[in-house]
């Protein structure tokens, strides 16, 4: 099937099978492979990316139910000659990070946790966070780097 895609802010036509997740097109078809592939059942929160500013699964999500939304992903947030997303900041100030493998949802999911007005307490930040998994376990420095970034993102 002919699809449009409209990800990090450009249209990209491509051929898909109609039962291609959206997150094999962006790393498959698109050469997009900041968003990985973690347990590819929706439980781990390494796939997910923004659709219309919306956290999702993009294990999950066929791609052909992606037309028509604004799709992004990690590299859609800093241009490479542009200064970081305050969220990705954050992440390298607070060190929270390890592996780096789950790092890309979970910048996604805390840019989502504080946009949808999650992030009041820390308590609320676990509990939105906690579809996201770190094998790390860097959570405590994620919590920090949410809170860092919040003000930020506020006055944005």
């Amino acid at each position: 099937m002919e699809i449009t895609l409209k990800v990090n802010g450009t249209e990209r036509h491509l051929a898909v099978d109609v039962r291609t997740t959206l997150l094999d097109a962006l790393r498959e078809h698109l050469d997009l492979t900041g968003t990985k592939k973690g347990c590819d059942l929706g439980q781990c929160g390494a796939c997910t990316v923004l659709m219309d500013g919306r956290r999702v699964l993009s294990c999950f999500t066929l791609a052909v139910a992606a037309q028509g939304a604004e799709v992004t992903t990690i590299e859609g947030l800093a241009t490479e000659d542009g200064p970081l997303h305050p969220m990705q900041q954050a992440f390298l100030e607070q060190d929270a990070y390890q592996c780096g493998y789950c790092t890309p949802g979970q910048i996604l999911s805390a840019i989502a946790c504080v946009e949808e007005g999650h992030a009041r307490t820390d308590d609320e930040i676990r509990e939105y966070m906690s579809g996201n998994l770190c094998r790390c376990a860097a959570y405590p420095k994620i919590v920090a780097a949410i809170q860092q970034a919040k003000p930020q993102m506020e006055r944005a």
